[in-house]
């Protein structure tokens, strides 16, 4: 099979990825066989292949937006046939033993594994998934449409459960990227009214067509304070200019697995009056079950610019320089 395999890290300049024939995975009694369809690129990649995060392993093929067809069901799978289209997301696997998977919180498990990460994803004509954590797409989608949602979709979701945005509230996002533009979307069907924080004149364009009451850059004081917000750019110098602009009681979600470090906060400025700033870690499969069932009644539109398989070293590069509008997806 052709797949884009990270062997060492590398800035994504010096094209990290490389294009490779090698043998197809073998689903165990478990697990799918995957025929993937399309592949959805995400921040998370990028933070990947330039060597940004700890643990991953060696080689890897990055990739956990990942829509396909079951090609082979495992002995053990009861859920998924062959045929059947598929989405596998972020959380490859988790143990259900320990008291984060007993209490729920599967997205903190201790022997948590992870898509593109641990185990090989998308970039690739075929992956394996276990099938307790694949999930069934709803037809209203195409597989390009729905390939966002499995990331950047499920952790906007996430992100705004943990903000603890009610609503009629007002609600602000930073950065506004694939996780943001769907989160938008669900923010305005609860009548929020939406602020929306980014440097890019394109894509304060698209946060205004999808329903933003107000753009600006992040300097730039909103015209009330927010009742939550959310930090999607990794970037940590957002963190004091969100809580100066949050309500009292009100929280900062931080939504990235990774973020430049945070400058030194100022206990009255930023914090007292209960204040809350919390990160945001993984996602659970119910959080996948709630999103795709919301996407679908709401129903979400996710904005979408392909590529082939072959350009994902290009893709990566445009997504770090901010130049992509929406969310990008790879056509395998």
């Amino acid at each position: 099979m052709k797949a884009m395999v990270l062997k060492a890290f590398k800035p994504i300049e010096q094209i990290p990825l490389e294009l490779v024939n090698m043998p197809g995975p073998k689903p165990g009694p478990v697990e799918l066989l995957v025929r993937v369809k399309v592949c959805g690129v995400c921040h998370t990649d990028l933070h990947t292949v330039e060597g940004e995060l700890s643990d991953v392993k060696l080689p890897v093929i990055p990739g956990h937006q990942v829509v396909g067809i079951v090609q082979k069901a495992g002995e053990g799978c009861r859920r998924f046939k062959k045929g059947d289209r598929v989405g596998a997301a972020w959380l490859y696997s988790a143990c259900g033993k320990c008291a984060f998977c007993r209490s729920g919180k599967e997205n903190l498990c201790l022997e948590g594994r992870f898509t593109g990460y641990h185990a090989n994803g998308g970039y690739a004509e075929y992956m394996t998934v276990p099938e307790k954590f694949a999930y069934a797409i709803p037809d209203v989608f195409s597989d390009e449409e729905a390939s966002p949602l499995l990331c950047a979709g499920i952790i906007g979701y996430r992100a705004l459960r943990l903000s603890g945005i009610r609503p009629g509230e007002i609600l602000g996002l930073y950065g506004f990227g694939a996780s943001a533009h769907v989160a938008i979307q669900i923010a305005v069907h609860w009548g929020c009214r939406v602020f929306v924080f980014s440097r890019s004149r394109e894509h304060q364009k698209l946060a205004k067509r999808l329903g933003a009451s107000w753009t600006g850059a992040a300097k730039e004081a909103p015209p009330a304070k927010m009742n939550g917000s959310i930090i999607f750019a990794p970037a940590g110098d957002l963190v004091p200019d969100a809580l100066l602009n949050t309500e009292k009681g009100g929280t900062v979600a931080l939504a990235g697995i990774y973020m430049t470090p945070i400058p030194e906060l100022d206990y009255q400025a930023h914090i007292y009056h209960e204040r809350v700033l919390r990160s945001v870690a993984n996602a659970t499969r119910r959080d996948g079950e709630e999103l795709l069932r919301l996407a679908a009644e709401i129903p979400i539109r996710t904005t979408i610019q392909t590529f082939p398989l072959e350009e994902a070293n290009q893709v990566l590069r445009l997504l770090k320089d901010g130049r992509i509008n929406g969310a990008a997806v790879l056509r395998i």
